[in-house]
């Protein structure tokens, strides 16, 4: 029998599929060159992820389109259109959760990077976000992964055992946060994969 009685989601990569890249296209941009410069010198994930700690979207946003005006459309797109980045669920992810919540010693939390101003877009569009029994969300927190406080909130706030939970994180720099507070963790990389794992822990 195993030990855990705790499973702790990452969402986004995890089961909700996000990605930038379904706004901002092979058709949005003149070239995929173009297109990845936006992304990894513009609007980058590290800028995303002040927002997901709590900076506000509209401040971000003009702040930046300051910095580089000649990018303004493209920038105001990346929150203005910010709701088509989510495709929808990971569908055998969230089939794993739904076989998971059948187990009743089973108590389940998310532990997301995501905006306190986008996470109400989420909640209205996808049922199993309220499957969980508590959630802890960067925005809210004014924190984020990997940092170890949000980590440490997680555990504190739901009276969670480290050695007793599981995290589940497509984020190896998350995980590896996460291992350094003993949480034992899957580094998630596909639903085949995350399945193979929770059977060599008996959890399904």
């Amino acid at each position: 029998m195993s030990e855990i009685n705790t499973i702790i989601f990452d969402l986004g990569g995890v089961l909700i599929d996000w990605n930038p890249r379904y706004v901002f296209d092979e058709n949005y941009f003149d070239s995929i060159s173009t297109r990845d410069h936006f992304l990894e010198h513009i609007c980058t994930m590290e800028w995303n992820e002040q927002q997901d700690a709590g900076y506000p979207v509209a401040k971000a946003v003009e702040e930046k389109v300051k910095e580089f005006p000649e990018w303004e459309k493209q920038i105001r797109d990346y929150y203005g259109r910010w709701a088509e980045m989510l495709k929808g669920p990971i569908p055998e992810t969230v089939e794993i959760f739904r076989q998971l919540k059948t187990n009743a010693d089973l108590k389940f939390y998310a532990l997301t990077n995501w905006s306190a101003e986008l996470f109400p877009v989420a909640l209205e569009r996808y049922d199993f976000l309220h499957w969980f029994d508590g959630r802890v969300v960067s925005g809210e927190e004014k924190t984020r992964k990997p940092f170890p406080e949000i980590y440490q909130r997680m555990l504190d706030r739901y009276h969670v055992s480290p050695e007793k939970a599981l995290f589940i994180d497509d984020s190896l720099r998350n995980i590896k946060a996460a291992e350094m507070l003993a949480i034992p963790s899957v580094h998630f990389q596909n639903p085949e994969q995350l399945l193979t794992n929770l059977s060599k822990l008996n959890l399904v």
